[in-house]
């Protein structure tokens, strides 16, 4: 079987993909981060995957809800690798948040990319995913403290530095959206560093 990305979809021009799970999820995350949980029909999903229903139901029996939790879980688990993991278990806790930060100006490509996990935060679907859509920001924001503390903040300033940084993250991924300026995100990165106080490079 292959996937086929159409050119209808807003996406890449026709070309086939192998059917690869993670290559799979990261299309339905597209379909997602265009089109919200609500507006992101089965159609569409088909349409941009190149897959009928019935591969689609073959790959998520659950349908729709399966498949936002599988791409939810796909991005917690990116993000535990390249964001979380350098938080709380290197030896250089300001490394760790300089890999954090890079890792998020890369992923969210300087501000071009929708955090879909938020996105989904403030949808009308919410509830469906609340358990995941907690943890997945309440531990960037726990690893986040917890290297502030260990970089020299008090905890009480750490706790509070760190749900300042990751709001302000998601706060510049919307306005630099919003006003179609891929550089606000970056600038957002930068006063992000120095509230924290991380040196800014270069």
């Amino acid at each position: 079987m292959t996937i086929r990305v159409c050119r209808n979809s807003g996406f890449r021009p026709l070309r086939r993909i192998a059917p690869d799970r993670d290559q799979l999820l990261g299309i339905i995350a597209e379909v997602f981060r265009e089109h919200g949980y609500e507006g992101a029909s089965l159609v569409l999903i088909g349409e941009a995957t190149g897959l009928g229903k019935g591969s689609l139901y073959h790959f998520f029996p659950g349908g729709k809800e399966e498949m936002a939790r599988a791409v939810i879980a796909h991005i917690d688990g990116w993000f535990e690798d390249h964001v979380f993991a350098p938080l709380r278990d290197g030896n250089d806790p300001r490394g760790g948040i300089e890999q954090m930060l890079a890792a998020t100006d890369s992923y969210f490509r300087s501000g071009r990319r929708v955090c879909l996990i938020g996105a989904f935060a403030l949808d009308r679907s919410r509830d469906l995913f609340a358990g995941q859509i907690r943890g997945y920001f309440g531990r960037w924001v726990m690893h986040l403290a917890n290297a502030l503390t260990r970089s020299g903040h008090r905890s009480t300033e750490a706790a509070e530095l760190a749900e300042e940084a990751v709001a302000a993250i998601q706060g510049a991924l919307t306005l630099a959206r919003a006003a179609n300026d891929a550089d606000l995100f970056s600038r957002a990165l930068r006063r992000i560093r120095k509230h924290i106080g991380i040196p800014v490079s270069g």
